[in-house]
């Protein structure tokens, strides 16, 4: 990512790394990472403008960069090897971000739960397992909320008692799919952006030599 702003370095890695955490490093595929992968912003200070803490535009530059990074992040995700699904997982309620990302990429990670996704298959087991085994110890699960988009389908730990399974195939169906918990310990909170695991994936994986 370039620009032509003035930036000190040292705020430039700031910003930098802000934007990687909520971004490059909030994305996975398969839990798999590459020696490859790099995120780099450059600042040539080739324009007027200059970016301080105490300046005015301080927080429009830091949204701007943290929104490209985060548009470029989800695009290798919707580009994920045989992914038909992009999801969205946002953990609440967690005592520190850590425990809400560990819970988050618990779930993400899962082939049970990748799966289930790409066979539209509201299994809600697999996600409350996942939440489960993503070891926070103290964890009280008889607080936990669970919600597909806009379909509350498991209140308290247990299964909503008016939830339809047909509301949930209904989101299952869609090509973009929110999944929401709630933990009920504190408030601090994470999103994690990841994809289903589908027979293409397995098909390219088996296939390529490096």
């Amino acid at each position: 990512v370039a620009t032509d702003a003035k930036v000190a370095q040292d705020l430039l890695q700031e910003l930098t790394t802000e934007a990687a955490d909520l971004s490059f490093n909030s994305i996975t595929i398969d839990g798999d990472t590459s020696t490859n992968d790099s995120f780099i912003v450059m600042a040539t200070g080739a324009s007027t403008v200059e970016i301080t803490k105490s300046s005015s535009n301080y927080e429009l530059f830091k949204a701007a960069l943290i929104e490209i990074s985060q548009t470029l992040a989800q695009m290798i995700v919707r580009d994920g090897e045989g992914a038909t699904k992009f999801i969205e997982i946002e953990i609440m309620g967690g005592k520190t971000q850590e425990e809400c990302k560990r819970v988050a990429k618990a779930i993400a990670h899962s082939p049970l739960v990748k799966t289930a996704f790409f066979a539209s298959d509201p299994n809600l087991g697999r996600i409350l397992a996942a939440i489960g085994y993503a070891g926070i110890e103290d964890l009280d699960v008889s607080q936990v909320q669970l919600w597909l988009d806009d379909v509350w389908v498991a209140k308290n730990g247990g299964r909503h008692p008016d939830y339809q399974e047909a509301d949930g195939q209904r989101v299952m169906k869609k090509a973009e799919i929110k999944i929401r918990a709630d933990l009920g310990r504190g408030n601090a909170e994470q999103i994690i952006w990841t994809c289903d695991l589908s027979h293409e994936y397995v098909s390219i994986n088996a296939d390529y030599r490096s």
